[in-house]
């Protein structure tokens, strides 16, 4: 059967084999706390690649030490980092798959315990423990978490500055697009909240001078890509929370992003303050949908979209362009090819070394 699940994508000059896509998930896997990947990232993200997947965005690597979740961080503040990325590039090249990589800043929530393997997973390192200062646009700490320092305007272009030499290591690389991490409640997300963003200054009040620093960072990234390369942002439509930022507030900062050259929004959700969120399969396409429409600017859907037949009607509707899937990927790294099957698509990107399993028709009784 035809599906608009498994059509191409182009982006600038890269076109992306289909639309079902694995988010940045992290790992918390650099285990000699050098945010260097690791023989366990070269699986992780080759299986992703070989389960046929369009594209795989590699997980949110920072852009300075003081910007990891955790210790154990991915980072790609400097060229031992880039040099560990090429050959998981390589290989997912190989396969036919796009590679990117989210670029991140986590602000007021670093400096914490490693989501797993640890005693406290989530809570603040004390400098004991190898934690460090954390910084934000005020000082509000995300709460349970150690209060950050407020960035200065020198500290604000240095910012700046570090995304834009991580995007420079990503093309190095060979990565295929970068993401630009602005949601979920880190640093470029902190700016463009209200209720984490408490400055009087050019940074801080109105929307336009919560986005500034987002806008700055794309220009500087934008500025050291090539032309034919893609930039993505991930942004949280909505903070589910009385006085964030909700989804009228984020299209219109979706509408600015594809004024400064940004070529698809990946819509999430929260993440900056805890909050009752509606979660249930597919609760952020709408978010998505109102992106695509109000900005019109490719977007893809992420959030509980486990079904194949749920993400095709979501792709061939209209409601978004890309879908992406993360925890239904980590239950099954062939997602792309287990629903290319379920969808009938008769000519998905499969291994030789794997046609037996898939191109004998199944058994009848």
């Amino acid at each position: 059967m035809h599906s608009s699940l498994f059509e191409p994508l182009t982006l600038r000059d890269l076109t992306v084999r289909n639309r079902l896509w694995i988010p940045p998930m992290c790992q918390y896997s650099a285990f000699e706390r050098d945010g260097v990947l690791t023989n366990w990232h070269l699986v992780h993200y080759g299986s992703l690649a070989r389960g046929g997947a369009g594209a795989l965005i590699v997980e949110a690597s920072a852009v300075v030490p003081e910007g990891r979740i955790s210790d154990r961080d991915l980072g790609l503040w400097n060229d031992e980092q880039r040099d560990a990325l090429v050959r998981t590039v390589d290989f997912a090249h190989g396969q036919g798959a796009a590679i990117g990589i989210q670029l991140a800043h986590a602000g007021r929530k670093a400096s914490t315990h490693a989501a797993w393997g640890t005693a406290k997973p989530g809570m603040s390192m004390t400098t004991e423990e190898g934690g460090w200062q954390t910084v934000g646009p005020s000082t509000v700490a995300y709460p349970g978490l150690e209060v950050p320092h407020a960035l200065d305007h020198r500290g604000i272009d240095d910012v700046v500055s570090a995304f834009a030499a991580s995007a420079r290591r990503a093309v190095d690389a060979g990565m295929d697009f970068v993401e630009l991490h602005g949601a979920h409640g880190y640093l470029l997300h902190q700016f463009l909240s209200p209720l984490s963003n408490h400055r009087q200054d050019e940074y801080g009040g109105s929307l336009e001078n919560r986005a500034r620093l987002l806008l700055r960072t794309v220009d500087a990234v934008r500025a050291v890509l090539p032309d034919g390369m893609p930039l993505l942002v991930r942004l949280s439509g909505t903070e589910w929370t009385e006085g964030g930022a909700d989804i009228e507030e984020t299209a219109q900062v979706a509408t600015w992003l594809t004024e400064h050259g940004t070529d698809l929004v990946d819509v999430s959700s929260g993440g900056n303050v805890p909050a009752q969120i509606p979660v249930g399969p597919g609760y952020q396409v709408p978010l998505a949908t109102r992106i695509r429409h109000d900005a019109g600017i490719p977007v893809a859907a992420v959030g509980m979209i486990d079904d194949p037949w749920q993400a095709e009607q979501i792709v061939a509707t209209g409601l978004a362009d890309v879908v992406l899937t993360g925890r239904q990927a980590l239950r099954d790294p062939h997602v792309a090819l287990t629903a290319a099957r379920a969808l009938g698509v008769p000519d998905a990107p499969l291994p030789g070394q794997y046609e037996r399993a898939y191109r004998r028709p199944p058994r009848t009784r």
